[in-house]
């Protein structure tokens, strides 16, 4: 049966609502927060600096930002969460590199894929391990550790987080490189393996610049070395381990903003103009740098290679490494 006119008028009208419902749905779901899920506890150093990050993300974003804390596996299921969440920009991830290039060699069954099941959208900021010792002990550089350890081998220890620990892992390849048997102990987190170090029970430790430099300038450890290729703006007297006379070794922690595999190139564009946008920010680059960390801002492609060069670099420093 044909429309009539007042027919023909109400479903002009329906249709013009629905056309207004339409054209403000992406508006209303632009306002929903958007989670920042951290692998790590309330409180660590990943936490922190995420929480951070979040304050001004959320101001370029145009978003409220929610940082929510997925702790366990190294952090892997926080990834794991955002590896299977929709593709939709409102569930991303606050990566630190141990989860996404040491803890795939380390664990049998990794919760999901780092390079297949997430999508990088941008670095973020990338910080050094400082080597410290004992203070009480006779040795004042590098080289003289060196020494001290080839003259004494098996006797000098370093402690870590744990079996399979960034700080760990940089011992294994400060050991290979410099020819030399040292004895790991692992503990349970960074803080009782430095308190071991102030008190004599071990040799020395690598640790986070971001932590260790508070032990440092209250000298009750002394920093031999940082890992990075260039000096840490915090620690500005205490020489790289290139200049120090280990050119081959650099090792740096960095954290990135990731979201699931398959985002959109629009959503991944959106996102990383937001990350160096808040990575501009002063305020934070002031912050950031007290702390020790270097800001390291960048296309997602810069983010993935330096994900794939570590991926290789501590595939083959943990390929004889029994973990249990």
């Amino acid at each position: 049966m044909p429309s009539t006119p007042h027919r023909s008028a109400r479903r002009g009208v329906l249709a013009g609502l629905l056309g207004l419902l339409c054209a403000a749905a992406p508006a209303w779901a632009q306002q929903q927060p958007v989670r920042l899920v951290v692998g790590y506890a309330a409180g660590g150093p990943v936490d922190t600096a995420a929480r951070q990050f979040a304050q001004v993300f959320g101001r370029e974003l145009g978003r409220t930002v929610i940082v929510e804390n997925r702790p366990g596996v190294a952090g892997a299921l926080g990834g794991e969460a955002v590896a299977r969440s929709a593709p939709d920009g409102s569930m991303l991830y606050f990566g630190a590199s141990p989860t996404l290039t040491i803890t795939p060699h380390v664990i049998k069954s990794m919760p999901f894929d780092t390079v297949k099941d997430l999508t990088p959208l941008a670095p973020v900021l990338s910080y050094a391990n400082a080597l410290v010792i004992n203070k009480d002990l006779p040795i004042k550089n590098l080289k003289e550790l060196i020494a001290y350890a080839k003259a004494n081998p098996g006797k000098v220890s370093y402690g870590s987080a744990g079996m399979g620990a960034s700080n760990h892992l940089s011992g294994e390849l400060f050991a290979k490189q410099s020819g030399l048997q040292l004895t790991h102990v692992p503990y349970k987190g960074n803080a009782p393996a430095m308190t071991d170090v102030i008190g004599g029970q071990l040799t020395m430790m690598f640790d986070i610049v971001s932590t260790a430099r508070n032990y440092i300038q209250t000298q009750r450890v002394r920093p031999l070395v940082v890992t990075s290729r260039e000096r840490n703006a915090s620690l500005p007297d205490v020489p790289t381990m290139r200049e120090a006379g280990l050119p081959g070794y650099e090792v740096i922690g960095w954290y990135g903003v990731y979201g699931p595999a398959q985002m959109k190139t629009e959503q991944v564009a959106l996102v990383n103009t937001a990350v160096n946008r808040t990575l501009a920010d002063e305020g934070l680059r002031k912050l950031w740098a007290e702390q020790g960390y270097d800001m390291w801002s960048g296309a997602p492609a810069v983010l993935a290679e330096q994900q794939r060069k570590d991926l290789e670099m501590w595939r083959g420093v943990t390929k004889d490494i029994k973990f249990e």
